[in-house]
């Protein structure tokens, strides 16, 4: 409830720079309105407000236009991929994916002609991220037009950058693979695109067990919450780098979020999403929360050329 006084204190008193236009990527499993109403709560509280607040103009923050749903796709539209989904090969642009690349590159170019022209902020969370790269492509966004006149910088925030060692238990099936393999690290920094990588470092898997069960009914609420993030973590880590006890937002491993080349920040007890890790309550230390931004928003606006 402070927290809400005090964010609707600083939005009627934050006038609008206007800097470029943003287009929020979701991540895997997210929908547009988790960045405007996380969790259904006040709009005041969501990553455009935020955004809003420092000085972005209202009209020129978009999301990529992404249901809970449409995630679906993945498998529906992986599994028509033939042969290259079965045998771990299977490409940005095809069945799995190919449908959220398509509305990332629609949702830019909206962006880019309704503000005059001027090229656009990509703000990639979880999968958005390497899904923003993918759709950035070796340089070229579409016929005679080069990625780095659409796109200014691409931040991240909570990306997985590279695929597991064993590739084979990669959940896109290859696809991150594809790109990593493809687009490398800061790959069109050479183009003068600006890239900026985030990570959270807040919680450190610890795989569930009988030796570390903990009877319910003698420990606090915050301690169970704690295990049971730890639980989910470790399970998530391993998924994706193969090595579980490391540390991390909750579902990306710290090393796995900071993208070679680009302007690496680690932050302290940051989560992964809108809510706590391992259950469906609502946080204030993800990334995109007002506490938080600014300890990574300040840095982009100056590897973007925005101050």
């Amino acid at each position: 409830f402070v927290v809400l006084i005090i964010v609707q204190l600083l939005a009627s008193s934050t006038t609008t720079t206007a800097f470029c236009p943003v287009v929020i990527c979701p991540g895997f499993g997210n929908d547009a309105i988790d960045y405007q109403e996380p969790l259904k709560q006040p709009r005041e509280v969501g990553l455009v407000s935020c955004l809003e607040r420092r000085g972005f103009d209202p009209s020129q923050i978009y999301i990529v236009p992404i249901q809970r749903l449409d995630w679906i796709k993945v498998f529906t539209g992986g599994l028509l991929d033939f042969p290259n989904f079965y045998l771990n090969k299977a490409q940005p642009t095809g069945g799995g994916y190919g449908w959220y690349l398509e509305r990332l590159k629609e949702t830019v170019d909206t962006a880019y002609a309704n503000s005059d022209e001027n090229k656009v902020l990509l703000l990639g969370h979880s999968a958005g991220g390497w899904l923003a790269r993918a759709a950035m492509g070796d340089g070229t966004w579409d016929d005679g037009v080069a990625t780095s006149e659409r796109i200014r910088a691409l931040v991240t925030i909570g990306a997985i950058h590279e695929p597991p060692a064993d590739a084979s238990k990669c959940v896109t099936r290859g696809a991150l693979a594809y790109t990593s393999e493809n687009y490398p690290g800061a790959f069109l920094a050479k183009d003068g695109i600006s890239y900026i990588s985030v990570g959270g470092n807040a919680v450190v898997g610890n795989k569930k067990d009988k030796s570390n069960n903990i009877d319910d009914d003698i420990v606090s609420e915050d301690e169970l919450r704690r295990k049971k993030a730890s639980n989910v973590a470790y399970t998530a880590y391993e998924s994706v780098c193969g090595e579980g006890a490391v540390g991390g937002d909750g579902v990306v491993p710290l090393e796995w979020s900071l993208l070679e080349g680009s302007r690496q920040l680690s932050l302290d007890g940051v989560f992964h999403s809108i809510n706590e890790a391992g259950t469906t309550l609502p946080t204030d230390r993800w990334y995109g929360a007002e506490a938080i931004i600014d300890q990574w928003l300040p840095t982009v606006l100056e590897e973007a050329n925005l101050n």
